[in-house]
């Protein structure tokens, strides 16, 4: 345990009643808020933060630690916006690549193809006998190359457990290098290179690393996949974990009694900072490649039918994981993929009792009206990441988000200031490597819906702004509460966990365009320094 933490001349926030306490001074011992008074033990750390403004640790309610540091790894491609970057972007890592080793590449925007399919013909010439796996941003679909294909043993359809998955073939039959959800993309990867270990463990590392220098002291991990775990192990006994992280490892359709069994006898397991705590299951795919599961057909009828084969099925499942008191985080993106979820848990509550287990949406882009009273009804928490709204859709809908959806639709998207005032608890977070991480600039986001590369395009759906306590308690008091940890955790109290941001401005006053900049003076994890400004 480290030496007592004494900070003062702060101003100390608290995100329920977005006022300051009548304090100045916070005393950190043993990872916890002892006080607020300077009365720190014999070689205590005191800190004078010259007025700074602290709020409680900040929590990014959706990401992928382990598995992002090995998607991002490749060619970044996020910031691509035609075809002919794209293929500019993948000409220059060609050059670079030794021969015969395989290319990676993450963030591809179906966007950037315009009016083409999202295929290997449309990405041209540069990629010819090129192994290459390429990551679409949502990272439920990949572009292979014919190369990686081949060497896959790709060469027409299959058939998948996961109801969305799918090798896109052309009316010949010949697959065009879109792969959809994850059963068909790891078809590739299970021909490509991974990186070792100790790789995998130096680029976890150093991402951890920017999460705690952007202001993060936890995040909710949404998959346990590939080796996580342990690289969570390693990291903690050398030092070098941060976040204080809680993982949801993946329940996929097939699952058997002994799997999810074994899923129940292991919550709780992990470390000082990290554990298992929950579960994670999909729904439904994504909106732009046409695999959620909607209500009504998208405009080039797909987004059909759900990622379950048989929803009935995973009904049960949630039922049984209910019962067990396993908390469920669900991705259902479509309006049919949500009601099905609230529809689950409704059931789960009535058969065997509502008890403490608080289950939990991800995502949530289109729901009408009376999906939005459910979420406070039944006590779902609502995850969701607005910046996929602002960097991945535009206000005038021509986007390939809102063109599948239709006007009617996306009008009604990304709802997440109407389910805040539904009384539902809205948990913020940016799903990265899917959105950039920096919570500042998440939270900047839900307040002005523009895009942060370009903060002179109009706003999209204003009226789902949230407003600046909203956007905090979204990162701070949102995911305690979903953790059942309200109790110690996100708010400033005796007792509390000795996790803080420290932030250079006032979060509830700066104006919204100018909150992504605000300095991250000081990031404190378990009462230890984990980010010191300068």
């Amino acid at each position: 345990m480290h030496p007592d933490l004494v900070l003062t001349n702060a101003r100390l926030l608290d995100p329920g009643r977005g006022a300051f306490l009548p304090h100045d001074t916070l005393v950190l011992r043993e990872g916890r808020i002892a006080g607020f008074e300077a009365d720190a033990g014999a070689g205590a750390e005191v800190l004078d933060l010259g007025g700074a403004v602290v709020v409680p640790g900040l929590t990014d309610g959706h990401l992928h630690p382990v598995s992002g540091a090995e998607r991002t790894a490749g060619v970044d491609l996020s910031g691509c916006t035609d075809l002919e970057g794209v293929r500019a972007a993948l000409a220059a890592a060609v050059r670079d690549l030794p021969e015969g080793q395989w290319l990676r590449g993450w963030g591809l925007d179906p966007n950037a193809f315009g009016d083409l399919p999202v295929s290997a013909d449309s990405v041209g010439t540069v990629l010819d006998g090129v192994p290459a796996a390429i990551d679409l941003f949502d990272a439920h679909s990949m572009l292979a190359s014919r190369r990686a294909l081949e060497l896959a043993g790709i060469d027409g359809p299959r058939r998948f457990d996961q109801g969305s998955a799918e090798v896109v073939c052309d009316p010949a039959g010949r697959p065009t290098g879109l792969l959809l959800e994850d059963a068909a993309c790891e078809l590739v990867e299970a021909v490509a290179p991974r990186p070792s270990f100790e790789e995998l463990c130096r680029a976890s590392a150093e991402v951890l690393r920017r999460m705690a220098a952007a202001g993060l002291t936890g995040g909710h991990a949404m998959d346990a996949n590939g080796e996580s775990l342990a690289v969570y192990a390693a990291l903690e006994e050398r030092g070098q974990l941060p976040l204080r992280l809680r993982i949801a490892p993946w329940v996929q359709p097939g699952v058997s009694p002994a799997e999810l069994a074994d899923l129940v006898r292991h919550q709780g397991e992990g470390g000082r900072r990290w554990r298992i705590a929950g579960a994670k299951l999909f729904m439904d795919g994504t909106i732009d490649n046409g695999t959620a599961w909607l209500e009504q057909p998208d405009c080039h009828g797909q987004s059909t039918g759900a990622f379950w084969p048989d929803p009935a099925e995973y009904t049960r499942v949630v039922g049984e994981l209910h019962r067990a008191g396993v908390p469920t985080a669900t991705h259902a993106i479509g309006d049919a993929a949500v009601r099905h979820v609230l529809d689950a848990v409704e059931r789960a509550v009535a058969v065997h009792g509502k008890g403490t287990v608080r289950h939990r949406v991800e995502h949530i882009e289109t729901v009408p009206d009376d999906t939005v009273a459910r979420f406070a009804a039944l006590g779902v928490a609502a995850s969701m990441q607005p910046t996929h709204c602002t960097e991945y859709t535009r206000a005038d809908h021509t986007d390939n988000w809102s063109r599948r959806l239709g006007g009617e639709r996306a009008d009604r998207a990304f709802r997440c200031r109407d389910l805040a005032e539904s009384g539902a608890r809205v948990v913020l977070g940016s799903d990265w490597p899917i959105a950039p991480f920096e919570p500042l600039g998440v939270m900047a986001g839900a307040r002005h819906r523009r895009p942060g590369r370009d903060l002179r395009q109009p706003p999209h759906l204003p009226g789902q702004a949230l407003t600046p306590l909203q956007a905090l308690a979204g990162y701070t008091l949102a995911p305690a509460w979903a953790a059942g940890e309200e109790d110690r955790a996100g708010r400033l109290a005796v007792g509390h966990r000795a996790d803080l941001t420290v932030l250079g401005q006032d979060p509830l006053a700066v104006p919204d365009t100018e909150l992504a900049d605000v300095p991250v003076l000081l990031t404190v994890s378990d009462g230890e320094v984990t980010h010191r400004a300068g």
